[in-house]
């Protein structure tokens, strides 16, 4: 755990609550909606694919695929200067989502669309443990 963490850190509020929990015990999760079958992520008070609002979160497996990937060169937060230049992923999970997130480390020497990814955890608080993404 980085005690000295200065990025921004989530808001944990109703809707994030539980998906906040399951990252704490390394387990990621999505919406899936109670009444079409429909997994989203992020979370949102309704359903994207049928207006529901019977919602509930799903553990997944962390396995994925990777989308695109960018290099930021500027520090849009403080936190991140420090950090320049740093990678943002964009994974389909296998089990239908799309999740924005960061390598764990450096993008891999040999990332390529299609790569196979897994999903990391990293604890950046006491309280708050952020999913990374790792060549599987």
């Amino acid at each position: 755990m980085n005690v000295t963490y200065t990025k921004p850190l989530p808001v944990v509020d109703s809707l994030t609550k539980q998906y906040w929990e399951n990252a704490r015990s390394h387990r990621l999760s999505v919406q899936r909606c109670r009444d079409c079958g429909d997994r989203h992520f992020p979370p949102c008070d309704v359903c994207p694919k049928c207006l529901s609002d019977d919602q509930d979160w799903e553990v997944v497996s962390g396995r994925g695929t990777l989308l695109s990937w960018v290099r930021f060169h500027r520090a849009y937060w403080d936190g991140y200067r420090g950090e320049l230049p740093y990678d943002v992923c964009l994974v389909k999970l296998d089990e239908g989502p799309l999740v924005l997130s960061n390598f764990s480390g450096n993008a891999p020497e040999n990332a390529r669309m299609g790569m196979p990814l897994r999903a990391v955890f990293d604890d950046v608080t006491e309280q708050v443990s952020l999913v990374r993404f790792a060549p599987e």
